[in-house]
């Protein structure tokens, strides 16, 4: 028997007994002729004693040997510990050894495995297997597997079923490239990994089973950032015989279940929805971050026919005003024009306006617009004496993106972000379409098989880039932690949306032809959506990176450091394969 209890139970109840325990060693401190050993597994630490003259001779001397993560087994009596530790469970008792048995011994680790760790992010990536057995690790970790049983629970209650669908796919333009997969045994052919499981539910719902859900990897080969992994595990879901209200109220049960479960949070209010349209006029986001003000308020009227070109030309003139902050120095406003003028926000500059104290205003365009001018962008801002207007002027798009990002740095500046106040929302009618200015054609903003409006269709031919789609995101603190649509159900109007993005009737027959086909046998109105599990996990723990709530995840060059991956493969296996390295 390796243990009868693990380092996180005993307590002082369990003064007297005998006990045994196995794991790592988390320290020791020697004084001579006291040794005292932290002895961890994933429920905690428990302490131990060794006393010379007391402890075992031989004992005492396997105790001189230890070192940091070595795999041990102990027995001893369960005492009261003299100077008890009231931040860990066992922190009133300790083991007073009587045998001690090393079951591997350990080289010293290259970073320290303590809940403040000196290892950086490369080296805990390489040794992530002991980057897995800190502390804040685990946490996560268990906090991960929570959440996956609160979904399964949740969603089982409601009548849905798990069913998996396949790894090896067909290679579809949905998106993001396609990770792909030579076949042996069907020379010069490829699978795909599939970037969600799109078709195969919506083939389920044609199917007659109603409700279905996954908690399931999917695959995209796209350049990473902190909240992208090139494999991700989403929570798939898709329902038929609804519309959108149905799925929003479903998936906001789920998503209040949660927070209830989680973190103890309880949504007395339905989630507010929002048109895209209108996120992106007050917000410059499709994810926009509700928990604070600070909206977006368009100047062109007001900034138009001065002198001032940099408006005059502009397409798009807009502010905010960031509450209290008149009292910024020349060199915090140059901080904040260096900020937004960085390549991954974009602006060429920054117009500021102080409304001070006293009343009075200065600016960066004093030499264009006078002291009313200025009054009337305050009072279109809704400003108060104290605040600091922040304006930016250009294409509508990037401009209104460069204004989100600064939005969001003011936010941070002033508190106004806080992690532990969660404000959830639903953007809704989306463009169904997007014009792709270097393929001069149109992309699906969601995928191929999202239903248009119904009363929008008069435009699908002539204005398709004015069709709204039946799709809704679930955003939450500024992050898009799920999204779906209403499926297209209907073989011809599959075929009008085929048309409308370019596809030739051969081409949609050849990528689709399975989903097409299966239209003709009475496809039931259907609907999905599908959340980010990684993100969701990732914000219920409080922090940016998904990559810390993945057990082995890949770096920014999507590279496995543990495993070294990917990697070259054998001359022979390329032979099999019929492939050759370019």
């Amino acid at each position: 028997m390796y243990r009868t209890h693990n380092c996180g139970e005993l307590t002082a109840q369990n003064i007297g007994q005998e006990v045994t325990l196995s794991g790592w060693v988390q320290k020791i401190r020697n004084k001579g002729k006291m040794i005292w050993l932290d002895l961890r597994d994933r429920y905690g630490i428990t302490q131990i004693i060794f006393e010379e003259n007391i402890t075992d001779t031989k004992v005492f001397e396997d105790a001189q040997k230890l070192g940091r993560e070595f795999v041990i087994k102990i027995t001893g009596e369960v005492i009261e510990r003299i100077a008890k530790n009231p931040k860990i469970t066992t922190g009133d008792i300790e083991i007073k050894i009587s045998n001690l048995e090393v079951l591997n011994a350990s080289s010293t680790p290259p970073f320290t495995i303590e809940d403040e760790s000196d290892g950086g992010d490369e080296i805990r990536m390489k040794y992530r297997y002991l980057d897995l057995r800190r502390n804040p690790m685990q946490q996560k970790m268990i906090l991960r597997h929570e959440i996956a049983q609160e979904v399964r629970r949740y969603l089982s209650d409601q009548k849905f079923l798990e069913i998996e669908t396949p790894y090896l796919i067909k290679s579809t333009p949905e998106g993001a490239r396609d990770f792909v997969v030579p076949s042996r045994m069907n020379k010069g052919q490829f699978y795909a990994l599939p970037q969600s499981p799109q078709t195969f539910k919506q083939l389920l719902m044609i199917s007659g089973y109603d409700r279905y859900f996954q908690v399931v990897k999917c695959f995209r080969d796209e350049d990473l950032r902190a909240d992208r992994q090139p494999e991700f595990t989403q929570i798939d879901c898709e329902m038929a015989f609804v519309e959108q209200d149905d799925i929003l109220k479903n998936f906001e049960g789920m998503a209040k279940h949660l927070f209830k479960k989680v973190k103890n949070i309880d949504f007395d209010y339905n989630f507010p929805r929002m048109p895209y349209s209108e996120a992106m006029r007050l917000y410059g986001s499709d994810k926009p971050d509700i928990r604070f003000g600070m909206t977006f308020v368009e100047l062109k009227k007001e900034t138009d026919k001065k002198e001032f070109v940099v408006f005059n030309s502009a397409e798009y003139v807009a502010g905010i005003c960031a509450t209290g902050l008149a009292s910024y120095s020349r060199k915090e406003l140059d901080k904040l024009v260096k900020f937004v003028q960085k390549p991954q926000v974009g602006a060429k500059g920054l117009v500021y306006v102080k409304y001070n104290e006293d009343g009075s205003f200065k600016s960066s365009v004093d030499k264009f617009y006078d002291e009313t001018d200025l009054k009337s962008w305050a009072e279109k801002m809704d400003a108060k004496p104290g605040d600091l207007l922040l304006i930016l002027a250009g294409d509508t798009a990037a401009t209104q993106s460069a204004l989100n990002d600064l939005r969001l740095e003011m936010g941070d500046r002033l508190g106004l972000r806080d992690p532990n106040q969660f404000s959830p929302m639903w953007v809704v009618d989306f463009p169904l379409l997007e014009w792709d200015e270097e393929g001069k054609r149109f992309h699906a903003m969601h995928h191929p098989f999202t239903s248009p409006k119904k009363e929008d269709m008069v435009m699908i031919h002539n204005e398709p880039g004015k069709v709204r789609a039946n799709a809704y995101d679930l955003v939450i603190n500024g992050v898009e932690i799920g999204g779906g649509s209403i499926r297209i159900h209907d073989r011809d109007l599959q075929k009008t949306m085929f048309k409308a993005l370019g596809f030739t009737d051969e081409e949609a027959q050849e990528q689709f032809g399975f989903l097409m086909d299966a239209f003709k046998y009475g496809a039931p109105p259907h609907g999905g959506i599908a959340l980010g599990f990684d993100r969701l996990v990732a914000m219920f723990a409080g922090i940016e990176s998904i990559r810390d709530v993945i057990a082995f995840p890949k770096n920014n060059s999507g590279r496995d450091m543990m495993i070294d991956s990917p990697s070259t493969i054998d001359l022979t296996q390329l032979d099999e394969l019929n492939l050759r390295m370019k």
